[in-house]
This record gives structure tokens, sequence and C-alpha cells, in this order.
């Protein structure tokens, strides 16, 4: 049997409502820790990388010296 397409998405909506008040939500303090970890280790990468990026940069200036 075929069912129309008004009909899947009220019932697609019907379940994702359902579904969300199912879902363990994370209290305030979590989401604050969690979001401040994320922005300490995307600093810590960024500045990584950086680093990376200064002493290949370096590298690649010195090399070009030597060479021509």
């Amino acid at each position: 049997m075929k069912t129309d397409l008004p009909t899947k998405i009220a019932t697609f909506l019907r379940e994702v409502k359902t579904e969300t008040k199912r879902v363990n939500w994370p209290t305030r303090e979590e989401t604050i820790r969690y979001t401040l970890i994320v922005v300490g280790v995307s600093l810590v990468v960024a500045a990584y990388l950086g680093g990376l990026d200064i002493i290949i940069r370096f590298i690649i200036k010195n090399l070009r010296v030597i060479f021509y």
C-alpha cells in the first residue's frame, strides 16, 4: 500500500519528537566543560601546526639560500 508524502512527513516528525524526548541531554555544566575542552584542544592543535609551519618555512628558506 502506497502512503502519500504528507503522511510520511507527519509520521517522521512525530517519531522525531518522540525520540528527542528520549535523548539524555547534557547538563549546562557538562556543555560548558566539553566546549572548553574542544576550544583548548583546538588552540593546542593550532599552535602545533603553526609551529610546524614556521619551522618548515625556515628550513625551506635556508635550503633555498644554500642551493641557489
